[in-house]
Order: structure tokens, then sequence, then C-alpha cells
């Protein structure tokens, strides 16, 4: 179990401004922000980070969404953090998430879920190392 993720505020939440309320809430959970940037990811970039979806019928649309507009990338740090960030950020489906998190508040659809937090320690390494580099090792 590491305790560090990786997080991104996709195009939906940035363009309609709730990427510092997302920030706050992800801090007031105890997480540390480690590594943090504003970009916006060319379409070849979303398709190198989402490579594992290449064969899903959803993979053009993903793509073409999370290049559309900037995104906020972070590094977070706290003990158990994938999992507490799992919890702390909801279902995939904004309908099927529990009240109060961040995708019950700020999600508009599964395509536009606000937010992505990787689902493993092995992810969040490879997720962290795609944007990030020379970073200290989990």
């Amino acid at each position: 179990m590491s305790n560090r993720t990786f997080t991104m505020i996709k195009p939906d939440a940035f363009s309609k401004g709730h990427s510092g309320a997302i920030l706050d809430r992800i801090i007031q959970a105890g997480f540390r922000i480690v590594a943090m940037k504003m970009i916006k990811l060319s379409p070849e970039k979303a398709g190198e980070f989402y490579a594992v979806h290449k064969a899903r019928p959803f993979f053009g649309e993903l793509v073409e969404f999370m290049s559309s507009g900037p995104i906020v990338a972070a590094v977070l740090e706290k003990k158990n953090a994938v999992a507490d960030f799992r919890l702390l950020i909801g279902a995939t489906d904004p309908a099927k998430a529990d009240a109060g998190t961040i995708r019950k508040l700020y999600a508009a659809s599964v395509g536009e879920n606000a937010i992505h937090g990787s689902d493993s320690d092995e992810n969040a390494i490879i997720e962290s190392d795609f944007f990030f580099s020379g970073l200290e090792r989990f």
C-alpha cells in the first residue's frame, strides 16, 4: 500500500470553474499536494494516457473530451491514498455516487465525471510518472 495517488481534474470541471472547490475538498480530506500543474492535453497525449481503453468503443470520445480543454494534474499524499481518494471522489456514474463525494457534487454524467483517480498503487505510479518526472519514489 502506498501513500500517494494521482488525480486529474477533467476539462468539464475546469471549464465550470470547479477546480478550486475540488482542490479544497481534497485538502480538507487530509491529502497533501506533492505536485500539481495545469495543462491542455493534445489528442495524442490523451490517447497515450488512456491507451488501456484503446479497444473500447468510447475511446475516441474519451480522447476528444480529455483534449477539449485544460486539466489539473496532481500527485497527492496521505496514508492509504488510493483507497481513501477513491472514496472521496465517488462512483464513476455521479447518479450512483454517494452524497458529498466530488462526483456527486460536480460531475454531470459518466462521460463528464469531473475527476480522475488512480485505481491501484501500480497505476498511481504509472499515471504520476506520465505527468511528472523526478518525483521522489513512493
